[in-house]
């Protein structure tokens, strides 16, 4: 059975198509409707300007709406359209409508174009309700459609009825409760909101903060504590008879991404002490700047790549870090694989365990057996979406919990590079902005940031 939603597209487009309006989930170019059975043969004398204009505000009190959308695996600025929509001003049963005010652009959110992400769109489905149908239906794209981006901070604008004012209302700001909502687009039409939506308390926080606290802060909060308790180990390695000098270690790789970033500040919060590992820059100087920031951060030691996977390594764990493991690392984050993931294997102590969460390399990582057996390490993998779906009610708390770490000011947002979207931003921008997440190094993480739209 089709959604409200959908049913009620099917009904706007019929009286569309009656009254000769413009095509209401199409582009809209004109500033007045077009002439229909009932209208004057003559149209009203209007000067049209020397180039096509796009409203806001369409007729009857439509709100125009612009959304970033693919029909086809590929990359981002191959497959990528910038598609221009009406949303009715009536809103069905427990729909919302709500306004983006920022959305961070994830690798995970890249992958997803590509059609190299565990979670794919199906665009070749013949049921007129999957998703990707219910989708060009709802944008009036020519093919079955899905619209990209996982994280991002709305405001409502507009709330239907049968919506418990003491759950959403006007105003609230709210984050998306589960993944592939679509976060890359100007407005969005939401049903079952109080299902899909997660309302925060945006008091002493940008938009951009907000946007950001669900995928990245998340993953290394869950990681730094579901496969090893740390914490726990430190404080009965501290009341033993030879304690040690801080926390239990964990090393990562990646350090410098923003489950990195946000596995340094974590870790600190609880006590735990980090050795990180991160790529060279193009310079000595410009690699000496970010090993201090992320030492302001909290980082107890950071190293570069090259120095990870010198032979010398071991040595260094031991003499100056470990106390000739009397303190060993026990946890491990690896989101680069190959040769980094090898190195990681030889830093665990016995019974440690490395988690791995992403494959940035893209060279493969052998199972070790012989570590695997004479040192019990463990080998596990994490996948944010997945724990969300298994508990809903612990990843809010955790949510709201990091939102007021960042509000006390003890938990910074990884740095972003801000991509203004304003109705007259072009396509190309946009696209650009995807397309580049994943090469170089970035000054930040890609955020759309929403102005006059």
């Amino acid at each position: 059975m089709a959604s409200p939603i959908v049913g009620l597209a099917r009904r706007q487009l019929a009286r569309a198509s009656h009254r000769g309006l413009p095509a209401l989930l199409a582009h809209t170019h004109t500033p007045f409707p077009t002439s229909s059975s009932s209208s004057p043969a003559t149209p009203p004398a209007v000067t049209l300007p020397l180039t096509p204009r796009r409203f806001k505000s369409g007729p009857y009190g439509y709100t125009q709406a612009k959304t970033l959308y693919f029909s086809r695996f590929g990359e981002p600025a191959d497959v990528l359209h910038l598609h221009t929509h009406s949303i009715s001003p009536t809103l069905p049963n427990g729909a919302v409508l709500l306004r983006t005010l920022a959305a961070p652009v994830n690798p995970a959110d890249v992958n997803t174009i590509q059609g190299t992400y565990g979670a794919r769109p199906d665009f070749s489905s013949a049921d007129p309700g999957s998703p990707t149908n219910q989708t060009r239906l709802l944008l009036g794209t020519p093919e079955p459609a899905a619209v990209p981006g996982n994280e991002g901070c709305f405001e409502v604008a507009a709330v239907g009825p049968g919506v418990d004012a003491a759950v959403l209302k006007r105003g609230d700001w709210v984050i998306p409760a589960g993944p592939g909502f679509g976060t890359f687009r100007t407005h969005a039409l939401v049903e079952d909101a109080a299902r899909r939506l997660l309302k925060v308390d945006g008091s002493g926080l940008s938009p951009a903060q907000v946007a950001t606290v669900s995928v990245n802060p998340c993953s290394a909060y869950r990681m730094l504590r579901d496969h090893v308790d740390l914490v726990g180990e430190s404080v009965r390695r501290f009341a033993s008879a030879d304690p040690p000098r801080g926390g239990m270690w964990f090393i990562q790789n990646g350090a410098n991404s923003g489950v990195g970033r946000a596995a340094i500040q974590l870790g600190r919060l609880w006590g735990l002490r980090s050795i990180n590992v991160v790529r060279e820059r193009e310079t000595p100087e410009a690699t000496e700047a970010l090993k201090a920031e992320l030492r302001e951060l909290g980082a107890d030691v950071v190293v570069t790549e090259k120095e990870f996977l010198d032979r010398s390594f071991g040595a260094r764990l031991r003499e100056e870090w470990t106390r000739n493991g009397r303190e060993p690392v026990l946890l491990g984050l690896n989101c680069v694989g190959g040769p980094s993931a090898s190195a990681m294997v030889k830093a665990l102590g016995p019974r440690g365990c490395m988690v791995t969460y992403g494959g940035m390399s893209r060279q493969s990582f052998p199972f070790p057996t012989g570590p695997a057996i004479f040192k019990r390490l463990r080998f596990e993998g994490f996948w944010l979406t997945e724990w969300g779906r298994e508990n809903p009610d612990e990843k809010r708390r955790m949510i709201n919990e990091i939102l007021d770490l960042m509000r006390q000011g003890k938990f910074k947002q990884t740095p972003v590079d801000e991509v203004k979207w304003d109705w007259d931003t072009e396509e190309q921008v946009l696209k650009d902005a995807i397309q580049g997440t994943l090469t170089g190094f970035r000054s930040g993480k890609g955020l759309f940031l929403f102005g006059d739209t």
